[in-house]
């Protein structure tokens, strides 16, 4: 998340942050202290940026790093007529009162001339202390100690305030809010993008999409969901209320005017005019389990199932692999992404026999992240970061790249489609068991 906030914003990870990657702290080089407030204004992963004063391996090496810090650029926030504090954070410790008092009173060599205020201070400083990931090996003194100023908050408060728990519209696979960020993260979104989800159910990623100011429109092929008819996935309800849709969420939250349109559509099979380009391509296709992986068929197919509306809309289903699930995808967001547009996707894997060749590839994509949510021991999903790098032409319409060569992906004994067969049945004898 941080990373494609940083393409976006302007900014890099420091060459410092290579010798400490899994440290809960992270040194980035950023031009100037409005993109780190930009950046700030997105994330919801991290908690705070600061202005790198000094850090060292020891309580000797900060102080070293503090006094060599160039006094212009500290003058500013110590002047007479201003009032300050100082904070601790310690990572995997906790400190008593006294010892946080002697670790603040040990920076009496900096010149601070203000007032100390801890109720409304103008400037606010950290000391950041890292005492590693174990809580069961917490070492005596800490790996990395920093100190800098406060500059921004991040985003952690959104996870609450559009929780799903409070939403007016939900389904049964409604996305987390959480990861609904990330993902517009992920995405790249930004104010004026135009954001499609071609498996919108009931539009949880378009909200966080919306938020940011892009304009959000979706299909499903379920008439039911995109009309808001049918059972109610809500505890205690039997059947979803009149004003329970897609739009209903986005008035929810202020956000109706960047809702353009869901609309009742069979992803497998495009109905976008040529030309007709998105910014991006937010998605959590149906793996098969909690919700059918359906397309549309004829009564030639063999039909799985026939299925009608409170409306009397009768349409005929017919399976729907999910290897050819996320060839659908990567083939529509290759052909219909703007050039750097961003496709973000979840992707379930079986963790025992998971390898890199697994994750689908096009000629026009681009593999940005792969992301890693453990959902058991054995089953994870990993969402999935993808960018237009070439312009889509016809001989890419059947192809895929693996391993540097052009591949036919379709076909009943590809590698991918065993694969996927099988994660789909693991995954769901797993949810039976812990049902049970």
């Amino acid at each position: 998340e941080i990373t494609s906030l940083l393409s976006l914003y302007g900014g890099q990870f420091s060459s410092e942050q290579e010798i400490h990657v899994n440290s809960p702290f992270w040194i980035l080089s950023i031009p100037s202290e409005e993109m780190a407030r930009g950046l700030m204004k997105r994330t919801v992963c991290a908690k705070s940026v600061f202005e790198l004063w000094g850090h060292g391996r020891s309580a000797g090496e900060l102080y070293a790093s503090l006094k060599n810090y160039p006094m212009d650029k500290m003058l500013p926030y110590l002047q007479t007529d201003s009032t300050y504090k100082v904070h601790i954070h310690t990572f995997n410790k906790t400190l008593t009162q006294a010892q946080k008092i002697k670790k603040i009173d040990a920076l009496e060599f900096l010149p601070f001339k203000g007032k100390v205020n801890l109720k409304n201070p103008e400037h606010i400083f950290w000391i950041l202390e890292d005492y590693g990931m174990d809580p069961n090996n917490v070492p005596e003194d800490p790996f990395h100690l920093y100190f800098g100023r406060w500059i921004a908050d991040g985003q952690r408060e959104l996870i609450e305030s559009y929780s799903v728990k409070k939403r007016h519209f939900i389904g049964n696979t409604s996305m987390d809010a959480c990861l609904s960020f990330i993902m517009a993260n992920h995405g790249r979104v930004k104010p004026n993008d135009v954001v499609y989800d071609p498996f919108v159910g009931t539009g949880g990623l378009l909200i966080s999409s919306a938020h940011f100011g892009a304009y959000v429109c979706g299909t499903d092929i379920d008439y039911n969901t995109i009309h808001g008819l049918g059972k109610a996935s809500r505890k205690n309800q039997k059947w979803r209320g009149p004003d329970e849709n897609i739009r209903a969420n986005l008035r929810q939250y202020g956000l109706e005017k960047y809702y353009l349109d869901a609309l009742v559509s069979d992803s497998s099979r495009p109905i976008w005019r040529k030309g007709m380009l998105f910014d991006a391509i937010i998605t959590d296709p149906p793996y098969g389990i909690r919700e059918a992986t359906r397309r549309t068929g004829s009564q030639k197919e063999t039909v799985k199932s026939a299925e009608r509306s409170t409306e009397n809309h009768i349409f005929v289903s017919s399976s729907y692999h999910l290897s050819d699930i996320f060839f659908d995808l990567l083939k529509f967001a290759a052909e219909y992404l703007v050039m750097g547009g961003r496709l973000v996707y979840w992707l379930p894997i079986y963790r025992p026999e998971y390898t890199e060749e697994i994750i689908p590839r096009h000629p026009c994509l681009k593999l940005i992240s792969n992301c890693e949510q453990m959902l058991s021991s054995h089953t994870s999903r990993r969402l999935i970061t993808m960018e237009k790098v070439k312009e889509f032409k016809d001989q890419d319409q059947n192809s895929h790249l693996l391993d540097g060569q052009y591949m036919p992906y379709r076909g009943h004994n590809s590698f991918r489609e065993k694969y996927f067969s099988g994660v789909t049945k693991r995954i769901a004898k797993e949810e039976k068991d812990n049902q049970k």
